[in-house]
C-alpha cells in the first residue's frame, strides 16, 4: 500500500511540505495582528512558550496517528479503534477533519485571490493601466472569481501529481522562495522612519501583561492553529512518512520553522505598521486598540507601499507575492485532505479526485461570493472556531485514552529507539491525555 499512496521522498521533503502547511496567512497576517492586538513583544514570548509546550506536543500525536496508520485519517483513526464503537468515533473525529480541511479551504481559496490581485494591481500601475489596477483592488464579485479560480486551480495542479511530485517538489520551490522574500521586505522596512518604534514594541515585553488571561488564550489559540491541527492535515503528511525517520526530532524541527517564520512576520508587519503611522496612517484608536485588524494588509500597507513613491510599487509587488505563496503552500495540504481520503477509501484516481474534488470546494467558494456578507464569517467561524479545536482535541484523546500505551511507544521507538529513556516520553503521553486536550478545550471556550 505505501507504494501505491507514494510518500516524501526525503526528510527534507517532509519538513518542507509540513512547515508549509504550518506556515500560512495564520503566520504572516494573523500572528503580527494578533501581536499588535495583545501587549506586543509579551504576546510573542508567550507564543514562542506554549507554541513548544503544548502546541508542538498535540502536533506529534497528530502525524504519530498518520505513520502508524500509513493512510488517510479515518483509515489511520480506525486502526487505533479496539471496538465497533471506537472505529465510528474514529470515522466521525477522521471525516471531521477532511470537512474542515475542505471548509477552511473554501474561503480560504478568496482570501488567496485578494492576495494575486494585489500582487497584480502594481504590475498594472506600471505598466500605465490606471482602469485596471482600480478594478484589480475594488472589492467585486467578477474580480473575486476569476482569481479564486485562478488560485484553486494552482492548487489542484499541484495536488494531481501527487506526493513527491506534486506536494515535495512544490514545497522545496516555495518555501525558500518565501523566506527569501520575506528576508528582503523585512531588511528594507528597517531601513525606514519609525521601524525603530516598531521594533521596540515588538521585542521589548511588558512583563506585567504576559499573563493576562485574554493574551494567553489568544497566544495558545494562534499556536495551537498556525501548525494545521485539527484539520487532518497533519495525519495524512504523517502517513507518507518512513518508519526510519526520528519523529520527535522532525516534529520540533517543523514547529521551529513555523514559529521562526510567524516570528520573522512579525519584524515585517509590526515595524511596517509604525513606518506607516510615522508617515500619517491611522493605525491604532484612541484606547490604544489596533484599527482595521481584519483588514491590515489591504488598508494599512497599500497605505504605507503608495507612500514610499516609485519603489513602493515594488515593495507591494513583493510583499503581495509573499502573502500568495503563504497561502498556496497551506492550501496544498488543505486540498490533500479530501483527495486521499477518495483515494484510499473509495479507489479515485488522483487527477481525477483532486479535480473533482478541487471545483466541488471551488463551486462552494462562489456560493460563499454570492452571499458574501451572511456566508463568509459563518463558514471563517464553523471551521476555524468550531471544527479545528474540537477535532484537534478529539485527536489527543485518541492517543491519549484509546491508543495503548505499549503501541504508542512502539511506534515512536521506530527511528528513535532511545526515546524511552529521554525527557520526552516522560511527558509527552500526559500532555497528549490530560494538558492538550484542556488547553484545547479552554481555547475553544474563549473562542465562544
Amino acid at each position: 500500500m505505501a507504494g501505491s499512496r507514494g510518500g516524501f521522498s526525503s526528510r527534507l521533503g517532509f519538513i518542507m511540505a509540513a512547515a508549509g502547511s504550518a506556515v500560512g496567512l495564520g503566520n504572516i497576517w494573523g500572528f503580527p495582528t494578533q501581536t499588535a492586538s495583545n501587549g506586543g513583544a509579551a504576546f510573542v514570548l508567550m507564543y514562542l512558550v506554549l507554541a513548544f509546550c503544548l502546541a508542538y506536543p498535540a502536533f506529534m500525536a497528530e502525524i504519530l496517528i498518520g505513520r502508524y496508520g500509513q493512510a488517510n485519517a479515518v483509515t489511520a483513526l480506525q486502526k487505533m479503534s479496539k471496538n465497533i464503537f471506537q472505529k465510528r468515533f474514529a470515522f466521525v473525529v477522521g471525516f471531521g477533519g477532511v470537512i474542515c480541511a475542505g471548509l477552511i479551504l473554501s474561503f480560504y481559496g478568496i482570501v488567496a485571490g485578494w492576495m494575486i490581485a494585489h500582487t497584480a494591481e502594481p504590475v498594472a500601475k506600471l505598466i500605465g493601466s490606471d482602469d485596471a489596477a482600480n478594478w484589480l483592488v475594488a472589492f467585486s464579485f467578477e474580480r473575486n472569481l476569476i482569481f479564486t479560480a485562478l488560485f484553486v486551480s494552482l492548487t489542484i495542479f499541484i495536488i494531481s501529481r501527487g506526493v513527491e511530485e506534486g506536494i515535495e517538489k512544490w514545497s522545496k520551490r516555495l518555501m525558500p522562495l518565501m523566506l527569501t522574500l520575506l528576508l528582503i521586505l523585512i531588511g528594507y522596512v528597517l531601513t525606514l522612519d519609525g521601524a525603530s518604534e516598531g521594533l521596540e514594541a515588538y521585542l521589548n515585553p511588558d512583563f506585567s501583561r504576559i499573563f493576562e488571561p485574554d493574551l494567553v488564550l489568544s497566544a495558545l489559540g494562534q499556536a495551537f492553529f498556525s501548525l494545521s491541527l485539527g484539520t487532518s492535515v497533519m495525519i495524512i503528511y504523517g502517513s507518507y512518512i518512513s518508519k526510519s525517520e526520528n519523529m520527535v526530532s522532525l516534529g520540533a524541527q517543523v514547529t521551529l520553522i513555523d514559529v521562526s517564520i510567524a516570528f520573522l512576520a512579525g519584524l515585517l508587519i509590526i515595524p511596517a505598521m509604525y513606518v506607516a503611522q510615522a508617515q500619517g496612517v491611522e493605525i491604532f484608536a484612541a484606547d490604544g486598540s489596533l484599527l482595521s485588524e481584519d483588514t491590515l494588509v489591504f488598508t494599512v500597507l497599500p497605505s504605507l507601499f503608495e507612500s514610499m513613491g516609485g519603489v513602493g510599487l515594488f515593495v507591494a509587488i513583493g510583499f503581495f507575492a509573499l502573502m500568495t505563496i503563504a497561502a498556496l503552500t497551506s492550501s496544498i495540504s488543505m486540498l490533500e485532505g479530501p483527495v486521499s481520503y477518495a483515494v484510499e477509501r473509495h479507489n479515485m484516481e488522483r487527477k481525477k479526485a483532486s479535480i473533482f474534488i478541487g471545483i466541488g470546494i471551488f463551486l462552494f467558494s462562489v456560493i460563499i461570493m454570492s452571499n458574501f456578507e451572511s456566508l463568509f464569517g459563518l463558514v471563517i467561524t464553523l471551521s476555524t472556531k468550531y471544527g479545528q479545536p474540537i477535532v484537534a482535541m478529539l485527536c489527543c484523546v485518541f492517543v491519549g485514552w484509546i491508543w495503548q500505551r505499549n503501541s504508542l511507544l512502539e511506534e515512536i521507538k521506530s527511528g528513535n529507539e532511545s526515546v524511552e529513556d529521554g525527557f520526552f516520553w516522560k511527558i509527552w503521553p500526559v500532555y497528549t491525555k490530560v494538558v492538550c486536550p484542556t488547553a484545547i478545550a479552554m481555547v475553544f471556550l474563549h473562542s465562544l
